[in-house]
């Protein structure tokens, strides 16, 4: 067995606190010639003050969907929010009106997207971009506001920020250009920070400096993160807890060390199966089996239940939407026989090779 990761410790407290952002029963759907895109169905999870709630699942599985749900950027037409409420600080965001809810984003709630170069507006200056986001949300003036994009500049990390501040967007490395979008996020302290698969595209030496400086951005807002990410060793080093998405639903969630080391759901154990991990030796990888779901077309009861082996055979599976069933504090599993997994994960072990069950922190 390999080397533990270093799983980050919870935000003390986390558990008795009030969540910052509330999602409950989030419905988004597309429409499409082909029929409805149930992109989000039900969709439920909360976020609490600086805490880091990492989000995992396959692409297709409304992981972003949901989150830009969260900003209100779904496209109408053709998408729409159909159902649920997204409650901040209490406050309803589905309920305001345009104008306020501009003034939610980028203040309030702000986003990290995965790809600088199409966000950044390649005809203006890096630093004339971050002070537009600090002008519309506060009532200072010009110098005051380059003033503080350069402390954001020199916080994540951006050398010689003064004269960078001039500089195009294409005068940026990958990595500077992420950095300035985590700075520009910053900008306005906000509640919720959104990071939308943020080291994508980035070499492995820059990811460890962006994901440094994302954790960085964290501890000075104290922030909730929202971390949308396909990578197991992201997840291992920056989140708190974690939310399991599949077909547009929530299928576990709980503590980054019992997702990985105790799965209370069989798409949870496919993932951790089928992908390298940073904690264990594995002999091989086994892929999950079939493909993810059509999201026009899900399978009846569990949407997992074709690529299942816990499920072969079983009725209720094919037959029966399993609840999101609580198994402890923060701790969920949507699977009928979520207390065989034990069993599940003992015959994956002796496929793999690995040793996946450890002690739970």
């Amino acid at each position: 067995m390999g080397a533990e990761p270093q799983f980050v410790d919870a935000p003390t407290g986390v558990a008795d606190a009030e969540p910052l952002l509330s999602i409950r029963d989030l419905v988004t759907e597309f429409k499409t010639p082909d029929g409805i895109v149930h992109a989000v169905d039900g969709v439920s999870y909360e976020v609490f003050p600086g805490e880091t709630l990492g989000v995992v699942g396959e692409s297709g599985s409304g992981k972003s969907v949901t989150v830009m749900s969260v900003l209100r950027l779904i496209p109408q037409p053709p998408g729409r929010i159909a159902n649920g409420q997204i409650l901040l600080d209490g406050t309803d965001l589905l309920q305001l009106s345009d104008a306020d809810m501009r003034k939610v984003r980028g203040k309030d709630v702000a986003m990290i997207f995965q790809d600088p170069m199409t966000s950044l507006n390649p005809v203006l200056s890096v630093g004339d971009q971050l002070a537009e986001a600090i002008l519309v949300h506060n009532d200072i003036g010009e110098d005051a506001a380059r003033k503080r994009v350069v402390e954001l500049l020199e916080l994540v990390g951006v050398p010689n920020a003064d004269q960078r501040f001039d500089q195009y967007p294409h005068e940026y490395s990958g990595g500077m250009r992420q950095r300035a979008m985590i700075a520009m996020a910053m900008a306005n302290q906000p509640k919720i920070l959104i990071a939308d698969e943020p080291t994508t595209a980035l070499d492995v030496t820059i990811q460890a400096q962006v994901l440094e400086v994302l954790q960085r951005a964290k501890q000075e807002t104290n922030a909730g993160v929202i971390l949308i990410t396909h990578d197991l060793g992201v997840i291992a080093e920056m989140a708190d807890r974690v939310v399991v998405m599949y077909g547009g639903r929530v299928v576990e969630t709980g503590t980054v060390d019992e997702i990985f080391h105790s799965p209370k759901h069989p798409y949870t154990l496919g993932l951790l199966s089928s992908l390298p991990r940073p904690d264990v030796d594995m002999e091989r990888l086994v892929p999950i089996p079939g493909q993810p779901p059509s999201l026009i077309n899900l399978p009846s009861g569990c949407s997992f239940h074709p690529r299942c082996h816990l499920g072969e055979g079983r009725q209720t599976c094919r037959t029966e939407i399993p609840p999101l069933f609580e198994l402890g504090p923060m701790r969920a599993s949507a699977c009928h026989f979520h207390e065989e997994m034990e069993d599940e994960i003992h015959r994956v072990e002796s496929t793999t090779g690995t040793a996946i069950e450890g002690d739970e922190a």
